[in-house]
């Protein structure tokens, strides 16, 4: 579904992604982790057309993205901060995304903004809300439009409990439909039974990407986190 073939962008003197080759295909729920500045949100930019790599092509759907847009409104997007005019309440917000993708509510996937109960706050401002609101505002915008795609950068920060535990069975719900689903996420015992892929970058180069059964296998752990801990002390062990 999502193919990227060499893909290097620079900053100045800095490297953010250096020959990056992915495939990203329909129907798997993938993890993609990695330090600060390890190259996760400028790969997830360059996904989104907002950053236009060096060297290197990315194909969606086997068409080059390139200087086009379409292919946008197949991805929801949620972003780890996201910023909304101020002056508008969330009601409007939503009411404007429907205007512009010129669909009509009836046709939109609402079943987060109901189980978040966003309903009770249409009428807030988006400048009185809470960064748990937000948050909630930006997930059900990523799902609204039943899109085929979904990256969610950070998706549980900011949420309570419950929220996460609605964000993550709807995410769930999605996996079941064949759809391919990116997540970038430093809690990552929150994508212990949702991942099915492993993509590791560290300073703009891919370690590995590997399925997750394959993962477990290699290390005897079932819980990510200590996946992902049993990998790295061995890279560590075996560069000293």
């Amino acid at each position: 579904m999502i193919i990227a073939n060499e893909i290097t962008k620079t900053f100045g003197k800095l490297k953010a992604l250096n020959k990056v080759s992915l495939t990203l295909s329909k129907g798997e729920t993938i993890s993609l982790i990695g330090s600060n500045a390890s190259g996760k949100t400028t790969f997830i930019k360059c996904l989104l057309g907002m950053v236009i790599p060096d060297t290197g092509t990315i194909s969606f759907n086997n068409q080059n993205i390139l200087n086009t847009w379409q292919y946008r409104s197949s991805i929801g997007y949620m972003p780890q901060i996201a910023h909304y005019p101020d002056n508008m309440n969330i009601g409007q917000i939503f009411d404007m995304l429907h205007d512009l993708r010129k669909q009509s509510a009836t046709d939109a996937d609402t079943e987060l903004i109901t189980s978040f109960g966003l309903n009770r706050f249409m009428n807030k401002s988006m400048r009185t809300l809470s960064g748990g609101t937000r948050q909630k505002v930006s997930a059900a915008i990523a799902f609204l439009f039943h899109p085929q795609v979904l990256i969610l950068d950070e998706p549980t920060a900011g949420l309570d409990p419950l929220s996460s535990e609605l964000l993550k069975e709807k995410i769930r719900k999605e996996k079941e439909q064949g759809k391919l689903i990116l997540i970038t996420s430093h809690i990552l015992s929150d994508l212990d039974d949702l991942v099915t892929q492993v993509i590791y970058l560290q300073e703009g180069e891919i370690i590995f990407h590997k399925n997750i059964s394959q993962l477990r296998s290699e290390t005897n752990e079932e819980k990510l986190s200590r996946v992902i801990a049993a990998i790295m002390k061995n890279n560590n062990s075996q560069n000293d």
